[in-house]
This record gives C-alpha cells, sequence and structure tokens, in this order.
C-alpha cells in the first residue's frame, strides 16, 4: 500500500476520535451546559447531518482542486471548529462547530476515499479502504478512550483542546506525504459532474448505500449512548466506559481487518455470516446487559461484526459508483453518516419510554433487521464481485492523476 494511505490515516485518526470521544463525554458535556443527556446526544446527530450533507457538497467543490491543498483546508478547518468548540458554554454554538467540524470531515473523507480508490488496482479497493479506516478503528481504541478519560480529568473541554492539536502532525504528514500541483486545465475531471451525479439513480447504487445507512444507523444508536448502559444497566463505575470504549474499537478494528480481507472477493459471505450475528447481538446485549462481562464481551462482539457489515457495504458503495471518480467516496460517506444522524435520534427517543437506557440497543436490534429484510431479496446484487482489469486500472490511475495534479 502506498505510503500516502498512511498519511491520510494519521488525519482519520484525529477525525475518527473527535466523531467517537462523544460517546463517552456525552453526561459531562450535558452537565456544564445544563442541558438533558439526550439533548447533548443530538450532537452526535448534527456532526453525522453535516457529514451526510457536506460530504456529496465538499467533494463536489474540491474535484478541480489539487489534492493537498483540499485535504489541508479541510483539516485545518476542523481544527479550528474544535477550538471554538471549547471555547464556547453555548450548546446552540456547539451544535454549529460540530456542524463545521462535519463539514470539514466530510470533505477531507470524500477527497481522501476517493484518492485511496485511485491508487490501487481492482480488486484491492477493500485493503486500501481499511488501511485509510484504521484511523478511525485506532481512534475508538486509543484515542476515543484516552479522550474519555482525559474529559473526566480535566473536563470535556480538553478532550476537544487534545483534537484539535492532534490535526497539526497530521497537517504536516500532508504537506510532506500528498502529491499536490494543480491540475492542467481541461484535464480536472475524470467526467463531467453531471454525469457523475446522475449514477444516484442507479438502484444497484442505491440499494448498498441505503443498508450501508442502516447498518451505521444501529451501529451509531446504540455507540453513542453506551455510557449510560455501562453506568446504569450495567452497575458499572464511570472509569468503566473507556474500558467498554477500548473493547467496542477494539472490535472495530478487527471488522475493518475482516473486510479488508474478505469484501473485494467475498461479500456475500460477510453480509451472510455477519448479518444474523449482528441482529441477534443488539437484543442479547440488552437482555444481558445487568452482567458485567457478558456485557464487555458484547460490546467487542458488535463492534467486530458492525464494522465488517459497514466496511463491507462501504466497498460495495466504491465498486457500484466506479463511474463517479471524483464523487464516489462523498457517495459512501453521505450514505453512512445519514445513518449515524439518524440513528441517534432514533435512540434517544427511546430513553424515555420504559426500556430506559437500554431502548438504543432495542432500536439497534429493529435497524439491523429492517437493513437485512431488504438484503434477502437482492443478496445476489451485493455478493457480486468485482472483476476489473489491470487496464481498468491504468486508465483510473491516470485519470485521478490528472485530476489531482499529483506526481
Amino acid at each position: 500500500m502506498p505510503l500516502s494511505l498512511y498519511l491520510l490515516a494519521l488525519a482519520v485518526f484525529a477525525m475518527g476520535t473527535s466523531e467517537f470521544m462523544l460517546a463517552g463525554l456525552l453526561p459531562d458535556i450535558a452537565a456544564d451546559l445544563g442541558v438533558t443527556v439526550g439533548a447533548a446526544g443530538a450532537l452526535t446527530s448534527a456532526f453525522a447531518i453535516g457529514m451526510a450533507a457536506g460530504a456529496p457538497l465538499m467533494a463536489a467543490l474540491a474535484r478541480n482542486r489539487p489534492g493537498r491543498a483540499s485535504l489541508l483546508g479541510f483539516l485545518l478547518l476542523f481544527a479550528a471548529a474544535h477550538a471554538v468548540g471549547a471555547l464556547t458554554t453555548s450548546l446552540p454554538v456547539l451544535l454549529t462547530t460540530r456542524v463545521l467540524a462535519a463539514l470539514a470531515n466530510a470533505g477531507f473523507l470524500a477527497v481522501a476515499l476517493t484518492t485511496a480508490a485511485a491508487l490501487v488496482p481492482p480488486g484491492r479497493k477493500g485493503r486500501a479502504l481499511a488501511v485509510l479506516l484504521s484511523g478511525t478503528t485506532v481512534a475508538t481504541i486509543a484515542g476515543v478512550p484516552c479522550g474519555s478519560v482525559l474529559g473526566a480529568l480535566l473536563g470535556w473541554r480538553a478532550a476537544f483542546w487534545a483534537v484539535a492539536a492532534l490535526c497539526l502532525p497530521a497537517a504536516v504528514g500532508i504537506l510532506t506525504g500528498v502529491p499536490g500541483r494543480r491540475a492542467e486545465p481541461g484535464t480536472a475531471a475524470a467526467s463531467p459532474l453531471r454525469a457523475e451525479l446522475a449514477l444516484l439513480a442507479r438502484p444497484r447504487l442505491l440499494l448498498v448505500m441505503l443498508l450501508g445507512a442502516l447498518v451505521n444507523a444501529a451501529t451509531f444508536a446504540s455507540f453513542t449512548f453506551l455510557a449510560p448502559v455501562v453506568t446504569g444497566a450495567g452497575g458499572l463505575d464511570e472509569w468503566w466506559i473507556s474500558v467498554a470504549l477500548v473493547l467496542f474499537g477494539a472490535g472495530s478494528f478487527a471488522g475493518v481487518t475482516i473486510a479488508g480481507r474478505l469484501s473485494d472477493r467475498r461479500p456475500g459471505l460477510v453480509l451472510a455470516a455477519g448479518g444474523p450475528l449482528l441482529l441477534a447481538g443488539w437484543p442479547a446485549m440488552a437482555l444481558l446487559a445487568g452482567e458485567p462481562v457478558a456485557l464487555l464481551v458484547l460490546v467487542f462482539v458488535q463492534g467486530t461484526l458492525s464494522f465488517a457489515l459497514g466496511g463491507t457495504l462501504i466497498t460495495r458503495v466504491l465498486y457500484e459508483a466506479a463511474g463517479a471518480p471524483t464523487m464516489a467516496g462523498s457517495y459512501s460517506i453521505a450514505a453512512l453518516n445519514t445513518g449515524a444522524a439518524a440513528g441517534p435520534l432514533v435512540a434517544a427517543a427511546t430513553l424515555g419510554t420504559g426500556a430506559g437506557e437500554l431502548g438504543p440497543l432495542w432500536t439497534s436490534g429493529l435497524l439491523v433487521a429492517v437493513a437485512l429484510l431488504l438484503a434477502l431479496p437482492f443478496r445476489h446484487v451485493i455478493a457480486a464481485r468485482e472483476r476489473g482489469t489491470a487496464m481498468t486500472f491504468l486508465r483510473r490511475r491516470s485519470r485521478y492523476r490528472q485530476h489531482s495534479g499529483s506526481t
């Protein structure tokens, strides 16, 4: 894999830390700002909404600009939004900074995903994506728990400052490791923007985007409100929240690794084996939440299954949108973050019901069930393998280099 992929993964690590760390900071943020935990949970949805809406928009704006300049600009905007968020005492202002950070994150990931897919030959998109997403999974293993501990020791604002600081070495890595010569006139786009957007009318593409959204909605419905489950139904001390986040992160790393190995050649196997297990796992977690050992084991298992299926569906989106070389990455980001926005909102509504803090877990099970019911009649579409040729790769790489101005 090219070194540039690992440099991009460093920036994704900083962004992933921000996206996921709220799961451990929500109670403190709610108390500091004088709002309910459910209201503070809107911060997660605000970020996801910004990602879903911003991915296509930012990708379209950046498609005719040098890749390095776009990536650096998005990263610096992301850092600035966190600095402002760390200073505010207003929930509306904090919500605004989360949307701005999400727009920057969306633009960065859209460009980075397209870059990753274009730098590798056909049949290796899944592995390239696994390298890029390793930044997110390492964030859930190390960055998010550290953010939770930092928040517990110094307050949630310190965690926001830490994310802003993480962006600085990532920016240096982009400047030194990602080529960025401006594209020549007339060669900026591999295909017209209208033609790339027209692919969104393809039923196969819409199907895998919808399935990715549903699976990610299930993931974020429970992950956002994991802290109340650990300290409430689980009866564990606040410090065990960090342990649960580490376990979920370790599971997500394992899941992305599985997707990287199998999503190119055996996507049907991942979905057929992992889907029913993921469906069974969420209600099992709700029923066994009062048993700390079982709860923590299931946190790891569900993290693995969620990211294995999610990573496989992202790869399928990239394959189905292969005719949109500058926009394909944004389609996958938009789909996943539509789910990430909807999941916590639906789950928050269950907190005031008789299910209490276990409501999000039951919500996740329902969302996965819907995804599997939709996928079953079209399993042959999802399980289709990519049979690209070396010449196809050379043509795509040539178009990418013309577009991004890489050397």
